[in-house]
């Protein structure tokens, strides 16, 4: 018998559903369906760039291809910077193994102590971290020997200095990025940095590339420079310059050799000195440019200007005799004393020896501002047109605040103060007949165009007075060179301290030029504070330049002017402060 099954019988199934609840539920599934299709046309249409560049973030880079710097080289084309490569060493902390015994050995080659390359390994970018920048290739190839999971290396370029310690403050470095921190190296930094290029890769997780995607634009390389600068006059010089420091116990000391004909600037040293492939530890007395960014009083070296200005104001002769009798005199309740009583003596003498009684004699027939614009125009007080970052202007107040005793102070070289750049520059005027010419640091052979300061014919005088100067009589005889004319001033500054000054510390200068008839260059030595108990320029630093001298004009093939024995009178060294 079959039973029939009545379902209106539950009450459930008997209930009448609203209408409206099926129409919202088809609503709602038809808007989440809308708003799929309306974010799928978002992504794939719309906002298709930003997707893409978010998927390219996790498998494509951008590799920049660094240019090669530009070398420097000196005036012969002997390298004094270039680059080549290094490998830099990288690392994926957590593919290493940490308790792999080859770290040691990693660690050994890369000079660090064992902590410091786990600590590295620990960083908390698990994916990259650098081990260290720029290790020379045999180093690289016996790391790359090792073996080591998760240890990776990419080329880099790495600045070398064959000149080292000689020509750092003329050269500078770069940091590790290869950008200029020093010297010409960053005054030239464009021209040496080129440009660099770019290729977009696909990279797997350990940071090989396995595609190329778009075009490579290859990097531009810089520029090579060329400089002013002679190594082999660069080289003599510091080597001269630090000998004479270490012998008379000096704290620093510079020297700077000028071209008179172009302009140019052959030698520049400082010491203490640096040397830039290896920079750890460096101070800043180690770093400071002296010969452009120390600034002092010139002492005696300016007493040449005073002379030269009363020549050309038609004031004196250089036979004109002055009284410098009793070797002292009085202005404004201060003494100015001569190094002894000299009595009467012309104006060649006075430069010869040095004579302060004479030479404030001399200025103060003058206006203060004659005397202010000669020393303006012959370059104190104005910064100089060179590349170098830091060059000081040095000091020279207006003529108008000077008192007397100022007055008479600046004619012996007190109360202004130069940089040896400037000191050097100054005395192109007496080389060039009267005309004071620009600087370089690049090389030119094209022939330079002074500024007149002095007549011909006072310049021409002057550099006999300073030739006088280093002849038996004089104050600088060890400035003789053999083969060669010299002519040159002593100068013996003592140093200032709070308000006055040291009577234990002093800065020696020698700067002339040669040969004195016809001068192819200047050459300026300053020594700070020798102490082994000699400290006269005279004796100091003439050596210094009386080598320098000689070895110059020998490079340059200027034929000697004169015996080869100089006549060196070695008891002539006083000088007046």
């Amino acid at each position: 018998m079959t039973r029939s099954i009545t379902f209106h019988a539950n009450p459930l199934l008997a209930s009448k559903t609203p209408v409206w609840r099926s129409k919202f539920i088809v609503a709602m599934l038809a808007l989440a369906f809308a708003g799929l299709a309306g974010r799928a046309a978002y992504v794939q249409v719309f906002g298709n760039d930003f997707y893409q560049r978010q998927g390219e973030v996790r498998y494509a880079r951008t590799l920049e291809l660094p240019a090669k710097r530009g070398r420097i080289l000196d005036r012969n084309g002997l390298m004094m910077a270039s680059s080549v490569v290094a490998q830099s060493i990288w690392a994926i902390p957590e593919d290493v193994p940490k308790d792999d015994p080859k770290l040691r050995d990693l660690a050994r080659l890369l000079d660090m102590p064992l902590g410091s390359l786990r600590q590295r390994l620990s960083a908390e970018d698990k994916s990259f971290v650098w081990i260290k920048r720029q290790v020379d290739q045999p180093v690289a190839t016996q790391i790359a020997a090792l073996g080591i999971k998760g240890i990776y290396q990419r080329p880099e370029y790495k600045r070398q200095y064959p000149e080292a310690e000689a020509a750092a403050h003329v050269v500078g470095f770069t940091n590790v990025e290869d950008r200029g921190q020093e010297g010409i190296e960053l005054a030239f930094q464009q021209r040496l940095a080129g440009r660099n290029g770019s290729r977009r890769v696909i990279k797997d997780r350990l940071g090989r590339v396995v595609e190329d995607v778009r075009e490579v634009v290859p990097p531009v390389d810089g520029a090579d420079l060329q400089l002013s600068i002679d190594s082999k006059v660069q080289f003599f010089a510091y080597e001269k310059l630090r000998q004479a420091i270490a012998t008379h116990k000096a704290r620093a000391g510079s020297v700077i050799v000028l071209d008179t004909q172009t302009g140019e600037v052959l030698a520049l040293a400082n010491y203490p000195s640096y040397n830039p492939n290896r920079r750890q530890n460096l101070s800043g007395e180690q770093l400071r440019n002296r010969v452009l960014t120390d600034s002092f009083e010139p002492g005696s070296t300016v007493k040449p200007f005073v002379a030269a200005l009363a020549l050309d104001k038609g004031l004196v002769r250089p036979d004109t005799r002055i009284q410098t009798a009793p070797g002292r005199m009085t202005i404004g309740g201060a003494t100015i004393r001569d190094a002894r009583d000299h009595g009467v003596m012309s104006v060649n003498e006075i430069i010869q020896k040095s004579g302060n009684v004479g030479v404030v004699k001399m200025a103060m027939q003058m206006p203060a501002r004659d005397l202010w614009e000669t020393y303006t125009r012959s370059g104190f007080g104005q910064k100089p047109v060179v590349p170098f970052p830091g060059a000081v202007s040095g000091r020279l107040r207006p003529y108008k605040s000077w008192r007397p005793i100022e007055h008479a102070t600046m004619s012996y070289g007190y109360g202004l103060s130069s940089s040896l750049f400037q000191l050097a520059h100054a005395y192109t005027v007496f080389a060039r007949d009267g005309e004071l010419i620009p600087l370089t640091m690049i090389r030119t052979d094209e022939p330079v165009v002074g500024e007149r300061v002095f007549s011909p014919e006072t310049a021409v005088a002057v550099r006999r007075m300073l030739h006088m100067a280093t002849q038996q009589g004089g104050t600088g005889t060890r400035a003789q060179t053999m083969g060669y004319s010299v002519g040159g001033k002593t100068g013996t500054a003592r140093k200032q301290e709070g308000r006055g000054y040291s009577d234990q510390k002093y800065r020696s200068f020698f700067v002339g030029l040669a040969p004195v008839e016809a001068p192819r260059i200047v050459v300026a030595v300053m020594i700070d504070e020798p102490r082994s108990g000699q400290y006269y320029g005279g004796v100091v630093a003439a050596p210094v330049f009386s080598e320098t001298v000689q070895h110059t004009l020998r490079i340059l093939g200027v034929q000697p002017d004169m015996d080869v024995k100089p006549q060196i009178v070695a008891d002539m060294v006083e000088e007046s402060f």
